[in-house]
């Protein structure tokens, strides 16, 4: 491939420089699970970007996990900014991030909790902020 062609390939929705197939993609797909507490963030902006209903609500701590999901075809997400983590590596069984998603109109701020639950990264809950 060429440079050029490298760079036209599209990124991912969550802001890394990878294809959505090499990035989130492939945690969608069930190929692997996210490593960390930030990657599963990302995953799931992600997910809501691409409606990926099933990959959220697998990804959702059973404990907090809705029933349902219905998600808004609407909603034009253009952006995520990582704000802060805390903990969230594979050395730790929980982790925050806290993150700001954009969208068409407005933004989502929240610090989100996180477990892991039988070795794998799952969203508890989120705190929205200002």
């Amino acid at each position: 491939m060429t440079r050029r062609a490298a760079r036209q390939r599209p990124t991912c929705p969550c802001g890394l420089q990878e294809t959505y197939d090499d990035c989130c993609g492939r945690f969608h797909r069930g190929e692997s699970a996210a490593p960390t507490a930030e990657a599963l963030m990302r995953s799931r902006y992600s997910a809501f970007v691409k409606l990926e209903r099933d990959y959220l609500l697998r990804t959702w701590h059973p404990r907090t996990r809705p029933g349902s999901l219905d998600l808004d075809t609407g909603m034009r997400w253009t952006g995520l900014e990582i704000l802060d983590t805390t903990d969230g590596s594979t050395f730790h069984a929980t982790g925050t991030v806290t993150f700001r998603a954009s969208f068409k109109g407005g933004s989502l701020h929240e610090r989100s909790r996180f477990e892991r639950v039988d070795g794998a990264w799952v969203y508890v809950d989120g705190e929205i902020g200002d």
